[in-house]
């Protein structure tokens, strides 16, 4: 079966998880810590990707990412590939170090946002890394301190996530570190770590009695999120498709497109191909 085509749009909240292929470490020193976070953190600003969480742990990567100017697959393959190429160049390896494709799940805002913040940095705690939260304030491959204040990584988007726990900093940072420890119960969430609107709506019971009643639910494997919010999404992509499909079945591609413009705005085609700051030239 082919793989769905991955779903994004500008302000598109995801939850992405990257794995070492056959689950092998990713990094095996704090070199390689570093570099990950110097690529990302310059990819990041670079696209204007807002970054609400991250975790890096030694055979996987967890990123709460919102889109910004570039698509999400753009800043992942950016991200990936040149990291992969200097590990193994680094390491003396060859081959794949990451899975063939990463997962991705567009997120529904409210209520995934913050459970996924606090899911993501708990991650060190689950995995035995770090022993409690004491010690996640100052683990550095972890974004729960720059929140916390006790680490910066000046790419981080503290602020948004604060706002949901009060208006003054210190007293939001509190109220964050309370929340992110009432977390620690709950265990591993397996409804957090994959689409599909079984997950999203609490499981097969609930999911049961939607049925009895004979609600309508729509989901797909690439949501997190409500019936309502994948019928959402999955209509806008749906009718991006379509705009894409129509212009292409016309026959356009980037060379017609280029003639249709130079005429349109009086220009010799070949200077809108060419770098230049002339104002009309921008323009076209």
């Amino acid at each position: 079966m082919p793989r769905q085509a991955r779903i994004d749009a500008p302000g598109a909240l995801h939850h992405i998880a990257i794995r070492g292929i056959e689950r092998i470490p990713v990094f095996e020193d704090e070199r390689d810590y570093l570099n990950f976070l110097d690529r990302m953190g310059h990819i990041l600003k670079e696209s204007s990707t807002a970054c609400f969480a991250w975790a890096l742990m030694p055979n996987h990567v967890h990123l709460l990412l919102r889109t910004g100017l570039s698509p999400i697959s753009a800043v992942m393959r950016r991200l990936l590939t040149g990291y992969a190429v200097s590990f193994n160049r680094r390491h003396k390896r060859y081959g794949h170090l990451f899975q063939n494709r990463y997962k991705s799940f567009l997120c529904e805002e409210e209520p995934y946002l913050l459970e996924l913040v606090r899911y993501i940095h708990l991650n060190p705690v689950r995995g035995g890394i770090v022993q409690d939260l004491v010690a996640l304030r100052k683990y550095p491959k972890s974004g729960h301190g720059v929140i916390i204040g006790s680490i910066e990584q000046e790419w981080q988007d503290t602020d948004y996530v604060l706002t949901y726990f009060g208006k003054k900093v210190n007293t939001a940072r509190k109220e964050y570190e309370t929340y992110v420890s009432e977390g620690i119960s709950k265990g591993r969430r397996p409804d957090l770590v994959g689409g599909g609107l079984i997950r999203s709506i609490g499981g097969w019971s609930a999911l049961k009695d939607l049925r009895e009643t004979n609600t309508r639910v729509i989901s797909d494997e690439r949501i997190l999120g409500s019936s309502e919010f994948a019928d959402s999404v999955l209509r806008d992509a749906n009718e991006a498709y379509e705009r894409k499909t129509e212009i292409m079945a016309k026959g356009l591609n980037i060379d017609q497109l280029i003639i249709t413009v130079a005429e349109y705005v009086d220009l010799d085609a070949d200077l809108i191909a060419k770098k230049g700051r002339k104002r009309s030239v921008a323009l076209a």
